[in-house]
This record gives structure tokens, sequence and C-alpha cells, in this order.
């Protein structure tokens, strides 16, 4: 191979594109359309005398030339990028591509409609994308490159992450309106006597509030166990399930649901919110508007 043939731009592209393993997506990120995606990839295929992204059984797939040069490629560009066009200014008025986040199921519900009012405000070029994502899972797409910043509860920050401090929110029992417990003494006891609908992003039957009551040595009972928020305000509508969520989550379903909130009965302490992100992206002028928009958001809580 030439190198003289091969430009900054298609490197790129292969980049992006071994990233994502998926044209339309990196089309998305880089601002430009999928013909133009696909084109660059026909001729990243025939300079480097390889297929580099083939179909798999679960979308595209990187072959072995592809994966050996991931890595190397990857770095090469963030070095550059950052050496060369470090202090060039970014301006959300005229910008492009996708702002890549993951956080968990609860703080879609609060956090996501008013970001995405300001994106739309002010920097209507972009778009937003929102992974649902536990804690591991939110470090390893940040490590992945597969998201720009992470959302939530970080129990020990790797040295290789950034975090800010966003906000500590109590956790609140949710059940409908009439409920049986209104009719008595809302203590701990109460609230453990009746089933308990529990969201955990990972499928198991247990949550954040389930450790926290073991410290006391207490228990609940976990009739139904879901992996998302979607169906919870039917369920508890419809039963005397209580859900137990932080006070974010719990505002929308109060507001937009009519179901009713009460703070747990119990000293658990608060719930904190941090916004991680790679070191790589400190200095990122566009990484650090959202960051500033993200900030102003949790302001307004």
């Amino acid at each position: 191979m030439n190198l003289k043939s091969l430009d900054f731009n298609l490197l790129k592209v292969l980049d992006v594109l071994i990233t994502e393993r998926n044209v339309t997506r990196a089309g998305e990120r880089l601002g430009r359309s999928q013909p133009t995606i696909s084109n660059a990839l026909r001729r990243l295929r025939v300079l480097l005398n390889d297929d580099l992204l083939v179909r798999g059984a679960n979308g595209m797939a990187l072959t072995p030339r592809a994966e050996a040069i991931r890595g190397p490629l990857h770095d090469a560009l963030a070095s550059l990028e950052g050496g060369i066009f470090e202090g060039v200014a970014f301006d959300p008025a005229v910008a492009t591509g996708v702002f890549r986040l993951s956080m968990p199921d609860r703080l879609t519900l609060a956090v996501v409609p008013p970001l995405l009012d300001r994106l739309q405000r002010l920097a209507p070029g972009t778009s937003l994308q929102v992974l649902t994502a536990d804690r591991q899972q939110a470090l390893d797409f940040l490590d992945d490159d597969r998201t720009d910043l992470a959302l939530g509860w970080l129990d020990e920050k790797p040295h290789h992450l950034e975090a800010e401090f966003l906000l500590g929110e109590d956790l609140y029992c949710v059940f409908r309106n009439g409920h049986p417990i209104l009719k008595s003494r809302f203590n701990i006891k109460s609230v453990l006597s009746y089933p308990h609908l529990v969201v955990s992003a990972t499928g198991r039957r247990i949550a954040i509030f389930d450790d926290l009551l073991s410290h006391h040595k207490l228990r609940r009972h976990a009739l139904v166990a879901v992996s998302n928020f979607t169906a919870v305000p039917h369920m508890l509508k419809q039963s005397n399930m209580i859900g137990v969520f932080t006070k974010l989550a719990s505002e929308v379903f109060e507001k937009s649901f009519g179901l009713v909130k009460k703070r747990v009965p119990l000293d658990v302490g608060k719930i904190a919110t941090n916004m991680v992100w790679h070191v790589r992206n400190n200095k990122d002028r566009k990484h650090m508007w959202l960051r500033e928009q993200i900030k102003a958001v949790y302001k307004g809580f």
C-alpha cells in the first residue's frame, strides 16, 4: 500500500467504523451521509487489501486485520487530533454529530427531556444517543469509546477516568393513589409488609435499596422485577405493589402518572449521581461544552 494514497479523513472514518461496526451510526457520529461512509469503506478495502468489516451473526464483525489495527489506529488519531486541534474552538450553533451518553434508566426519565431541549436550542445540528447501562457497563462503554460520557452512581473511580459529583438524591416509596398504606402508620415495617416492584438494569431481583436494607438487617419481597421503567407506572397503578426509586424518578411518576411518593421512612442516606468521562476528553472543547450542558440541567433540579 502506498501511504500517499491514504488521507487523514479515511483513517478517521476507519476508526469510527471499527468502533461502531455500523455504516449508518458511523455517518451520524461523523456528520456524513451513509453513501459517503460506504464509499470511504470501499476505498479503504482497496487500499488495505482487506474486507475490514464483514457480516456476522449480530451485525458487522471485524476481520483479524481490522482487529489488529483497532487500538494503534485509535490511539494515533487521538494523539494527532489532541496535538493539532486542541486549541480549536467549538461552536455549538453550527456543530454536527452525535452526543453519546449512558445512564441508568431512572435518570433518563428526568434528565433526557431537559437535556434534549437544551441541545435543540443551542446545538440544533447535533443529536443525542442514550444507552441504558449499569455501573460496569457504563465504564466499559467509556473504555471502548462507545460513549462520550456516563451518568450514574460510581463506587470507585479508575485512574483513567474523571468524575464530577452532580446530585445526591433521597429514596422515595412510590405507589398508587388510594393505596391501603395511606390508612396506616407510614413506617418501614408497613412499607416492607407490601410486595415490591424492583427495577434493575442487570435483570437481578435486587437493587440499591436492597443493599441498603441489608445494612439494617431488613429485606423486602420482590413480587415483580423488571429491567426498565416502561411498565412501572401501569403496574403500580393496578396493584398494591410499592416501588422505591430516587427523588427525580419519583417526581416524574408523581407529576406525569398521578402516583404518590413518600420518602423512605428509614435512614439510608442519599444516592449520588456522578458525571464520568475518559481522561482523553478532558480538554476536548466539544466534550467540555457537553459537560456544561449537563451541569446546567442538574442545576434546574
